[in-house]
């Protein structure tokens, strides 16, 4: 899961080449990166900004302590850019606070705690053996680490180098073998062949980042088989209407919830160094049938008692009077 308070068809160095089974499924072959866990950005080992950093420097160079924020337009490749960049620098302290909530190798849909292994939003454990499953925005892949434990055989796709080096460590450490592929790639432009999925899902991974999410949505539906289900989790879009903070003060309407302007930071010289994107709910609605999804289901989960954790503006406070999460749960007509 990804959240911070993510066009080349591309396949990037943690990749590797392509390959093809004998079932017909392209895709890459995951090439072991070691963990160096020297805190520096992975975008910076994997070559600097000319593979997608923050341009006129490497990952390292941008402090995000001192971006300005503001409301203003920002374009596909400018926000893929900057999330690739933000995510590379950002993956270290994220895996470190975040971690130990997400577990290594389960799936949970936002930090309300809601887990797959009870919502059973994907369908029943134990029919998701043998599926080929797409995880988009997968980070360290947790959520594909647990798919994998019930018989799928996963995916996981990230923009960020860094976040898949964290997918190795997770899983093998230095040089080790995540289990499963591993694809540094821009979800608007999928590396795989049509109908190589029978399932995708997201966990606050890649859709609140682009600026053209039905482009992501097109490619979900062209790599997935009739029927496949898509299933992904964003911030709410009534939170873009109230401050984002977790206390009383976040449970004020302070913007309208009909201004989609992204949000955006900029460093000194007016670059986009994170960039999130608000759509409304039926934003959505009409992005997924447009790209040929039926709509199944829109869960909005409750804050359950056991959760006393503060991510970021998500509380109980505020997770207990409006929503927080939607999960939204399509199947490719």
């Amino acid at each position: 899961m990804e959240q911070k308070h993510e066009v080349d068809r591309t396949v990037h160095p943690l990749s590797g080449q392509h390959m093809t089974d004998g079932d017909g499924y392209a895709g890459p072959e995951p090439v072991p990166v070691p963990y160096t866990g020297d805190g520096t950005g992975g975008r910076e080992a994997a070559g600097g900004a000319e593979n997608g950093g923050v341009s006129g420097g490497t990952a390292g160079a941008v402090d995000d302590a001192d971006a300005e924020a503001v409301r203003r337009p920002a374009g596909g490749h400018e926000s893929s850019r900057a999330s690739r960049g933000w995510w590379d620098r950002n993956a270290d302290d994220y895996q470190r606070d975040h971690g130990d909530f997400l577990g290594d190798a389960r799936f949970v849909w936002g930090p309300e705690g809601l887990d797959e292994a009870e919502a059973r939003l994907l369908g029943p454990a134990e029919a998701l053996r043998g599926l080929d499953v797409l995880e988009i925005g997968a980070g360290a892949a947790q959520c594909s680490r647990w798919l994998a434990a019930q018989g799928a055989r996963p995916v996981a796709l990230d923009l960020a180098h860094r976040q898949l080096q964290h997918a190795l460590r997770i899983g093998g450490g230095t040089g080790g073998e995540a289990g499963f592929p591993l694809v540094e790639a821009d979800a608007r432009a999928l590396p795989f062949a049509d109908g190589s999925f029978d399932l995708a899902c997201s966990a606050y991974g890649a859709i609140p980042f682009v600026a053209d999410p039905e482009q992501v949505f097109a490619e979900v539906a062209r790599v997935l088989r009739p029927g496949g289900r898509w299933v992904f989790s964003l911030t709410h879009p009534l939170r873009w209407a109230l401050a984002d903070e977790p206390g009383p003060e976040g449970l004020t309407v302070i913007a309208s919830y009909f201004d989609r302007t992204p949000y955006v930071e900029q460093d000194e010289h007016g670059r986009t160094v994170y960039v999130e994107h608000h759509r409304t709910l039926g934003d959505r609605v009409r992005e997924l049938r447009r790209a040929g999804f039926l709509l199944d289901d829109l869960v909005e989960p409750e804050w359950p008692e056991w959760n006393q954790q503060v991510w970021g503006g998500w509380s109980p406070l505020r997770g207990r009077l409006v929503p927080g999460t939607a999960v939204f749960v399509c199947t490719r007509a």
